[in-house]
Parts: C-alpha cells; structure tokens; sequence
C-alpha cells in the first residue's frame, strides 16, 4: 500500500508572524517525523503551497516556514483553492503513484486542512489527520478536526512503516 503525506499551506506568508503562538514549532515536529519515516520507505510527500491572488504560480520553497524540512525527492504543488485537489495535478500524481492511503497535515485546520481531507475522501482515497501535525488560529477548530475525522498519531505510522 503506497502512502502520501500532504503538507498543507505550511508558509511564512500564513504563519511567520504568529509561530510561537500557533506553536508551529511543535506540529512541525510531528510533520517532519513522519515525512523523514515515509520518505525512508519510499512513500510520498508533498507539499502543497497555496497561491491564490498571486501573480507569481511556482511553488517558492523560500515561501515554506523555516521549520518544516523540503526535500529533493518531494513533490512541489501549488494551489489556488482551499482543497488542494481541485483544478491541480494532485489526484492524477497520486493515481500515477498507485496511493490509496493520505495523511493530512499543515495549515488551517477548519481551511485548506479539512477541505483536502474532504477532496481526498471524494476522490476515493483513504485519507486521515495527522494527530498533532495540524493548527489553526482557533485552537477549538484543531479539537473539532480531530473529533469529527479519522486521526492518526506518528507512533502508529511508524508501526504501520515497520
């Protein structure tokens, strides 16, 4: 069974200014940690990059918050809407990739975070929140996310990747 991490909208644009009180810090922790163990078993990750009104559509790995680790074999995808699979290259990359299981993770959770959660679902995949890998300006929309979704922790991903 292939895998996909998808890190959403974890930007400085979005987040620089409030780090410390979002604690940025400690999901990037968790996102990183899971990334670093599915990329050491040839799964995927990918981080997805929101551009809307922008003039400028690449992704800008300068645009990525200090904290979380991009790396070369990573997939690069930018959005212009809140689920991260509409009108992009998502679904066919994963399709191509034969993944059926995701894990959702970045910025914001009641956003971009849920609707990529809800386009992944739609599409047919398996998808999942990465317990402590999202956050949200609200801390009572992380505990909603989390009550009403399917949540994983990394200690059972690591299991899942033994």
């Amino acid at each position: 069974m292939k895998v996909a991490l998808l890190i959403v909208d974890m930007q400085k644009e979005f987040l620089e200014e409030q780090k410390e009180a979002l604690q940025v810090a400690a999901a990037c922790e968790y996102i990183n940690h899971v990334a670093n163990t599915l990329r050491g078993k040839e799964h995927l990750v990918v981080h997805i990059q929101d551009v809307e009104g922008r003039a400028q559509t690449d992704f800008d790995r300068e645009d990525v918050v200090s904290e979380i680790k991009v790396d070369s074999a990573d997939l690069l995808i930018t959005k212009e809407y809140s689920n991260a699979f509409w009108k992009t290259e998502l679904e066919q990359y994963l399709l191509e990739k034969e993944v059926h299981f995701v894990i959702v993770a970045g910025f914001a959770a009641e956003y971009c975070v849920l609707f990529t959660y809800n386009g992944a679902m739609e599409r047919g995949f398996n998808p999942v929140i990465l317990q402590n890998g999202i956050i949200s300006t609200k801390r009572e929309s992380v505990d909603q996310t989390y009550r009403d979704r399917h949540v994983l922790s990394y200690t059972a991903i690591d299991y899942m990747m033994r």
